[in-house]
């Protein structure tokens, strides 16, 4: 379409198949530009441009601009028999993906297993936004380990509590997606890194990125220390 006028009748595309869901998009608005766009979500002119192969820097209102690609999930699926003592946490660290996603791959409501059940599992890591858990009012160590198939202990071990002992609004880690030994990993902003490159490099996303540190700006200082998946 090379304008905006539409004619009754007229059939419009209105996705490319699944590729569309795996990004994320910004409609523009009036006094919109290129650059507070790419700032909102921590990007450069240059990088915003070169994500919607935009050549100028016109844009119109209602325009659908790609903001952030996601990243894919796996679609190389294998099966695992459950076998005594597994847990959806330990099979999610087995095949190094996370309990969400192995409960969205197989359809389940609850994280309790059985002796011999046939489960979905992917062969690459599938990354989540549901690394952490904001403890709500009536929240117990139990409620929260159970939801997402942990045991107490291995909920208690995954973010270093020593007590049994929660706070409303606490964030803890529910899943650990890091091939690393270390609780956290830490990034240190360098200079030219935006959210978006970093993002990126550790194929997470801006939003991410956001909720891990508790940002409520796409805004880097040099030497800022970030957490990173």
């Amino acid at each position: 379409m090379t304008s905006n006028l539409l004619s009754i009748g007229q059939k419009l595309k209105i996705s490319e198949g699944t590729t569309s869901s795996n990004n994320e998009y910004y409609t523009v608005q009036k006094g919109d530009t290129l650059y507070s766009i790419a700032n909102k979500y921590g990007l450069t002119v240059n990088e915003l441009k070169k994500l919607n192969n935009l050549t100028s820097d016109n844009l119109s209102i209602g325009q659908s601009l790609i903001v952030e690609k996601l990243p894919s999930e796996s679609t190389d699926i294998n099966t695992y028999i459950v076998k005594s003592g597994d847990t959806l946490y330990s099979i999610a660290k087995k095949f190094n993906t996370t309990v969400s996603n192995l409960m969205t791959l197989n359809n389940l409501t609850s994280s309790t297993l059985s002796l011999n059940q046939v489960l979905k599992v992917p062969t690459a890591e599938s990354l989540t936004t549901d690394t952490y858990y904001t403890v709500k009012s009536g929240d117990s160590l139990y409620s929260i380990a159970n939801k997402y198939g942990l045991t107490v202990d291995e909920l208690k071990n995954l973010n270093n509590l020593t007590s049994n002992l929660l706070s409303i609004g606490q964030k803890l880690k529910v899943t650990n997606n890091s091939s690393s030994n270390n609780s956290d990993n830490i990034y240190i902003v360098k200079s030219g890194d935006t959210l978006y490159k970093i993002a990126r490099m550790y194929n997470t996303t801006v939003t991410n990125l956001l909720e891990l540190n508790n940002l409520s700006t796409s805004n880097l200082s040099i030497g800022q220390k970030l957490i990173v998946p």
